[in-house]
């Protein structure tokens, strides 16, 4: 029996470390479903930091609605910083969320779950020079490669993505992984 096609979410900015993005969004691809980039604009190209790869967002953060979705990447690097300073993007984040949608998160992506509101009570992890921020806003902090806390999925960085990326398959039910 064929798995329906799922709607993924990647949020994304100039910046984002390029493995950390290319590489699940292979996955997700090889699996299947549909990755949809949102930006903070519709339609811009997005290079990463080492500007090897580049995309072109389908929507910007104020055009999307997280119920439209089954999961969301946030990639690290440069990306999450300029992401967290967009209110749509937070507020898209809040949604999905609320929601129970699966959110993952590597590197430094859980900076904007931080700047949505999204951590207290929740264990999680990421780059070690976000720890401090990350229980600023509630949530614990632990050194692991892959951490599911409920529908948030977070890891260290380009390390991890192979466990990052088969962890958040199966949050998506039927895979290839």
């Amino acid at each position: 029996m064929k798995q329906s096609v799922k709607k993924v979410a990647f949020l994304l900015a100039d910046g984002y470390e390029d493995s950390e993005m290319k590489n699940p969004y292979d996955a997700i691809v090889e699996n299947g479903d549909d990755p949809v980039i949102i930006s903070l604009r519709k339609e811009d190209e997005l290079k990463g930091k080492k500007g090897t790869i580049t995309y072109v967002s389908h929507l910007a953060a104020s055009e999307a609605n997280a119920s439209d979705y089954e999961a969301v990447i946030i990639p690290g690097g440069g990306s999450p910083a300029k992401l967290r300073e967009d209110p749509a993007v937070l507020e898209f984040v809040r949604k999905a969320h609320e929601r129970g949608i699966p959110i993952a998160a590597i590197c430094h992506g859980p900076q904007v779950l931080a700047s949505a509101g999204v951590l207290r009570g929740k264990t999680l992890t990421g780059y070690s020079g976000i720890k401090d921020e990350i229980q600023e806003a509630g949530g614990a902090f632990v050194d692991r490669e892959v951490v599911v806390d409920d529908n948030l999925i977070t890891s260290r960085g380009p390390q991890d993505e192979s466990v990052f990326i088969k962890e958040t398959i199966d949050k998506l039910g039927v895979s290839a992984y």
